[in-house]
């Protein structure tokens, strides 16, 4: 196989501006049954075969859905790895996962990818017991190089000669816990290798001050490269003058190479603007490039912590990815490899729109149309909060919105462009989020509020009960995707916020039946002085109207929204329905069914707030002669909205039956969310049923 310069030039992605909607041929990608099958390929079809990947990838995702434009940036990396380490004896790591498409493809679920994502389909990230080539269950961000890192030490204490690698992009890398498993991988000697996937994004743009560092090794046009001993050595890297980003590189770079001339003695400042302005050879004489080195990449953030640092190069550049790649397995210690990926590379309007294009819907199947988008079509629960903070900023310049890089499915945009010196985004950094929050609150001029999903303030926890709660700062969380998310599945479902917040001293927590309720309830949490958690989930509403003349409900108080005509009747059974949330449209529809058809007198509450709980309405209930109590919440039964009020009834000493509806002791695996909700028996069918064998079982 040649590796020459001349053919990398020469090579450019196929390139597609709409996704395919029929299987392309895919001759040298249907030759691979496991990536023992690339090792055997030349330069010129593994080339092929990532522009057959690229081409299966936008069919497969069509008919699946799911994340796009990360996972058709890193088909030339994924390649490369997988045709120089011998996985799965050898251990690769995602971070995240939005990017493992490919990986899947090659690891022999070629045929299965269509199915990502839906009921007994493949996982949306890798999962552990789907294939032996995932070695780590992955979905939150910045966890790839602590995994590998102790993949690393398991087999050195094992006496193992294995490779361990972790591909995390520069998004991720802003995460705390990357550059604690970094500081830890140089402290123990490690044998590890960190490639960083640096696409200048991560959902959204990447900001902040390790972009900006980023930005910079890019810009100098220079990079730290491996020769066929080992030897590392300084090589002048041509910039693209077609490069979409470049503009955007130096603009951020802030004139990185303008100071070198004040930086350097004078014959290696006429060197580097020689190498700059196209000129002089490659690789660099070696006393220069070693001063070079020790000047411009001073301040290299990987280097400085103790790191081999090799790179920038280009991440579709294949052949050269491989021989980098093979290079640098042989040396020891920890290395990172630093990769400029393209996100939607090869699909130009993800190319164009890599926010947008991050993840999309299943294309409509031969024959089908999409449904015509009505006026009444139901808001997100997203789009409330938008509407809300919009609503509020306006009123109280004292607001302030913090995320942790979701802004976008935060529905924050168009508040970030109208009150931009109010608005934080923190990147993917939700332990700095929360005591940012308490941070601003300490002040007592400033209203932070947080918006977070569920699933990710699990990693601010400490933070949110040491910082924020043992302090009673007064501050706000909007808890997006609180529930079952469907397709993402059990990495990013929000079924435990209620028990791990419930059990926080001086927080409240609302739980919104609907989009008028959640606009409400964000008021009356927002003008609580103290900790607040407004939780709702993902998706649509049930299109009731959010009447903007701000509410401030009683905290702790229920609303009753309908019992059956014979409640105050004598009867031997008076069943309760408690709902705690958005499952309320069901859990109305299953009890009147179950009044119905069972006679039994029924009452069913909007409960509003889990904590505080209404505990006077509770014993209200009991006076009336509720004889059984029925909790429903779209959470996870243990330490969740049911524990409370059976924690409540217990001390009543009340003969009353309960029954707790919601998730039980599993992790819920992904399928759509009305899939879900009929597993758990959440929706009217599985409320209805689990009520009626309430009643006539006790």
């Amino acid at each position: 196989m040649t590796d020459s310069a001349t053919h990398r030039q020469s090579y450019r992605a196929k390139v597609f501006d709409e996704i395919l909607t029929t299987r392309p041929d895919t001759p040298i990608l249907d030759r691979v049954a496991s990536p023992d099958d690339l090792k055997t390929m030349t330069h010129a079809e593994l080339i092929q075969l990532a522009d057959e990947l690229r081409a299966y990838l936008l069919y497969s995702t069509g008919v699946s859905g799911g994340h796009f434009g990360a996972n058709l940036g890193v088909i030339e990396l994924t390649i490369a790895l997988h045709a120089v380490l011998n996985t799965p004896y050898d251990k690769l790591v995602w971070d995240v996962g939005h990017q493992a498409y490919a990986h899947k493809v090659l690891t022999g679920r070629r045929e299965r990818l269509p199915s990502i994502r839906s009921k007994d389909g493949l996982t949306a990230f890798p999962e552990r017991e789907e294939s032996e080539y995932d070695t780590f269950g992955v979905g939150h961000s910045s966890t790839s190089i602590s995994a590998a890192l102790g993949m690393s030490l398991a087999a050195r204490l094992h006496g193992e000669d294995r490779k361990v690698a972790a591909v995390i992009g520069d998004g991720a890398m802003t995460g705390g816990m990357a550059f604690e498993a970094m500081n830890d991988a140089v402290q123990q000697n490690a044998d590890l290798m960190v490639i960083l996937n640096d696409n200048d994004m991560s959902i959204s743009a990447a900001i902040g001050g390790f972009s900006r560092h980023l930005a910079k090794l890019w810009q100098r046009g220079l990079a730290m490269d491996i020769d066929k001993h080992g030897n590392i050595l300084m090589v002048k890297r041509a910039i693209s003058s077609d490069d979409r980003r470049i503009r955007h590189y130096l603009q951020m770079a802030n004139g990185a190479i303008e100071d070198v001339s004040s930086r350097l003695p004078s014959k290696i400042s006429e060197k580097i603007s020689e190498l700059i302005h196209g000129v002089p050879s490659s690789p660099l004489p070696d006393k220069i490039a070693e001063k070079i080195g020790d000047k411009l990449f001073a301040d290299n953030l990987f280097k400085a912590i103790g790191f081999t640092y090799l790179g920038p190069y280009d991440g579709h550049d294949l052949p050269k990815l491989i021989q980098v790649l093979e290079r640098a397995k042989q040396l020891k210690g920890a290395v990172l490899i630093h990769v400029h990926t393209v996100k939607g590379k090869g699909f130009l309007p993800a190319e164009a729109d890599p926010i947008g294009y991050h993840a999309i819907v299943k294309l409509p199947k031969a024959g089908e149309n999409n449904p015509p988008i009505s006026k009444s079509t139901p808001k997100k629960y997203s789009q409330i909060f938008g509407d809300w903070l919009l609503h509020q900023a306006c009123r109280d310049d004292k607001l302030v919105a913090i995320t942790p890089a979701m802004a976008e499915g935060s529905g924050m945009v168009e508040y970030a462009a109208k009150y931009p010196e109010r608005f934080f985004d923190v990147a993917i950094a939700e332990q700095h989020a929360v005591t940012l929050a308490a941070g601003m609150a300490t002040s007592g001029k400033i209203k932070p509020v947080v918006a977070i999903y569920s699933t990710f303030l699990q990693r601010g926890y400490d933070q949110l009960i040491h910082d924020v709660a043992l302090q009673n700062l007064d501050v706000t969380f909007a808890i997006d995707r609180a529930g079952l998310v469907g397709e993402d599945g059990a990495t990013h479902a929000g079924v435990f916020d209620l028990a791990y917040l419930r059990c926080v001293p001086n927080v409240i927590i609302a739980a919104p039946s609907d989009e008028h309720e959640c606009h409400q309830l964000l008021n009356t949490c927002y003008q609580y002085q103290g900790v607040a958690a407004v939780r709702y989930p993902r998706g649509a509403g049930v299109g009731r109207k959010v009447d903007m003349t701000d509410e401030h409900y009683p905290i702790g108080h229920a609303n009753v929204v309908w019992q059956s005509p014979d409640f105050d009747t004598k009867s031997t059974k008076k069943l309760a329905v408690l709902s705690f949330g958005t499952r309320l449209k069901d859990a109305l529809t299953a009890t009147q069914r179950l009044s119905e058809s069972q006679a039994t007198a029924c009452i069913v509450v909007d409960m509003r707030w889990v904590k505080p709980l209404d505990e006077a309405l509770i014993l209200r209930l009991i006076e009336m002669g509720v004889t059984h109590i029925a909790t429903i919440e779209e959470h996870q039964i243990a330490g969740g909205a049911g524990s409370a009020v059976n924690e409540f009834v217990i001390t009543t000493q009340s003969p009353v039956k309960l029954l707790n509806i919601g998730i039980k002791d599993a992790f819920i695996h992904h399928a759509s969310h009305e899939e879900q909700l009929s597993y758990c028996r959440l929706d009217t069918d599985g409320i209805y049923q689990s009520l009626s064998d309430l009643i006539i079982k006790n």
